[in-house]
């Protein structure tokens, strides 16, 4: 058991060092400012917390403003919203949806994927489910290494815009890039296995609809 423990105490460090630096290095030259991202069919916009109301909370409003912004700018022809609704009651895409619509982009435009539970399922779903091929990933500025990475190495050919607007929310910023070493490990982990997200389901239109296709 002590030997156990000490094993593990030693791989810990090495398996997040390694994995962090895998991630960083696989993203790079693949992340851009919203000026210079070249243009992709598709906005891929990961999911977050949702507030009670319904409403986005400040950190998922900020990715969705960017994606907006993309597509106002050209760059995008759609949106896809991937996020949690697990619970009939608690739906990230939903609201994703709403706050787009809400602000002037056509509902026409906006597609729900009501399975992304993580960032590899919504990867992975964007490419086997929507048939994403290309796409701008839109995430947080500490979570875009991570993201483009993963969507990269399940086949989607990624590249990446992140935000820094809500860096003004330090506590939740540091902690999100804190949880980021270890996350590395995690898409590290499915990628190697290559495992199903957790719901896979059969293919769907939406996106292919949404680019007139």
């Amino acid at each position: 058991m002590i030997v156990a423990a000490v094993v593990v105490a030693l791989l810990l460090p090495v398996s997040v060092v390694g994995s962090v630096l895998w991630v960083r290095q696989s993203a790079e030259d693949h992340v851009y400012d919203l000026a210079g991202v070249p243009a992709a069919p598709v906005a891929l916009v990961l999911g977050a917390q949702v507030n009670p109301d319904g409403t986005p909370s400040a950190f998922l409003a900020a990715r969705l403003g960017l994606a907006k912004e993309l597509l106002d700018a050209g760059k995008v022809r759609a949106i896809l919203v991937s996020g949690d609704h697990g619970r009939w009651e608690y739906d990230e895409p939903g609201a994703m949806r709403r706050w787009l619509v809400d602000r002037g982009v056509p509902a026409r435009q906006v597609v729900e994927d009501h399975a992304g539970f993580d960032t590899y399922d919504s990867c992975l779903r964007a490419r086997r489910v929507f048939g994403v091929d290309r796409t701008i990933v839109v995430t947080q500025s500490f979570h875009i290494a991570r993201a483009v990475t993963v969507c990269r190495r399940v086949g989607v050919d990624a590249v990446g815009v992140g935000d820094d607007s809500v860096r003004r929310f330090e506590r939740a910023w540091n902690w999100g890039g804190f949880r980021e070493n270890f996350a590395a490990v995690k898409a590290a982990y499915d990628v190697l296995t290559g495992r199903d997200p957790v719901f896979l389901g059969p293919p769907e239109s939406g996106v292919r609809d949404a680019l007139g296709g």
